[in-house]
């Protein structure tokens, strides 16, 4: 018998458009058949920064129940979809942090061989968006990962228009996760969630 596909989904999200897309590519992964983790990175801002800011400090209330990511998280999962805001064109330091930590799984082996993808949120049009997604699949190269991007292998990535992830302008805040982002998510979801159970399929009668 099949066993079912084990997807980490692992984000930072500071003012909730990560957590959003999170949300939603976890939802759509279930639906395609996987066991899923929402998970995010740890927070490394004080507490008077996110205080300092509605939007941040509302979103670390309505994400209080997501737990913390764990190396223990990606040894588990068969396929991981990392998720963060650009900072500069690359990934936030809370993400970046935490996949730091994965030093040893690596040394060990345990992060080969699996399938990863990323998704991102910029606050301008052409903010970063391609470069933080290509930042992060770096470490995926070294890890030797399988790296799945969405590509343009549905319709609807003409829309939005990113293959190398799931992608949204917020606008400074203005522009909440609308349906266009919310289709590139279902796409990517259902793209690594179909490569990873085929290849854990392949792996298992190999």
């Amino acid at each position: 018998m099949r066993t079912q596909t084990k997807l980490a989904v692992v984000y930072y999200s500071s003012t909730g458009i990560v957590a959003a897309i999170g949300k939603e590519i976890a939802e759509a992964a279930e639906k395609a058949g996987a066991e899923v983790r929402l998970l995010k990175a740890a927070e490394l801002a004080p507490q008077a920064a996110i205080d300092s800011n509605p939007a941040w400090a509302a979103n670390a209330t309505a994400t209080a129940d997501i737990p913390v990511a764990t190396p223990a998280d990606i040894e588990w999962a068969d396929a991981v979809i990392f998720g963060s805001p650009t900072r500069f064109g690359n990934i936030a330091s809370q993400l970046k942090q935490f996949i730091d930590t994965l030093g040893g799984l690596w040394a060990q082996g345990k992060l080969a061989d699996k399938v990863y993808s990323g998704f991102t949120a910029t606050s301008t049009t052409h903010g970063g968006q391609e470069s933080t997604l290509l930042a992060l699949y770096h470490s995926v190269h070294h890890f030797g990962g399988i790296l799945v991007a969405p590509g343009y292998t549905d319709p609807a990535k003409f829309a939005d228009g990113n293959p190398y992830g799931t992608s949204h302008v917020d606008a400074q805040g203005n522009n909440p996760v609308d349906d266009t982002t919310r289709t590139a998510a279902r796409v990517q979801a259902e793209r690594v969630v179909k490569i990873a159970s085929a290849l854990k399929a392949g792996l298992a009668a190999a």
